[in-house]
């Protein structure tokens, strides 16, 4: 892998984990809405993640990540008896978003990581070239 594919590489891991944080985002945002219904509530998006492959001299070679598609969570809503909710249905019942506060902080934290470790290895790669450039003056 040459150093100018590294950039392409790590360009491909920032704008997926970029999805992702997006994606995060959104669930912490919705995490307390309710709705009348369970087909209405609101579901966790979650990226879903492939490997690029390149073929360099006839050898399967990484050449990124790309975000195949942004499904909902299998997790199913939760029902709480709450009769005096503007949103609850004739029987009482609102239904609360699946999202889970710890899981998508922890999923933030990973993502912020990875999305930082991949700005450093674009940094450091860039140093690398500036250095090889300086040497033949």
């Amino acid at each position: 892998m040459s150093l100018m594919n590294i950039f392409d590489l790590s360009g491909t891991a920032l704008t997926a984990q970029s999805t992702r944080l997006d994606a995060i985002s959104a669930n912490m945002a919705n995490s307390q809405v309710v709705a009348s219904t369970p087909e209405e509530a609101y579901r966790a998006r979650l990226p879903v993640f492939a490997t690029l492959f390149g073929d360099s001299f006839n050898q399967a070679e990484i050449a990124g990540v790309e975000v195949r598609d942004i499904v909902e969570s299998k997790v199913p809503v939760e029902e709480r008896y709450e009769p005096d909710h503007p949103m609850a249905n004739e029987q009482g019942f609102v239904y609360e978003a699946n999202v889970n506060m710890v899981e998508e902080m922890a999923n933030m934290i990973s993502a912020s990581k990875s999305y930082t470790s991949n700005v450093e290895v674009m940094r450091t790669s860039k140093q690398l070239l500036q250095r090889t450039l300086s040497i033949g003056s």
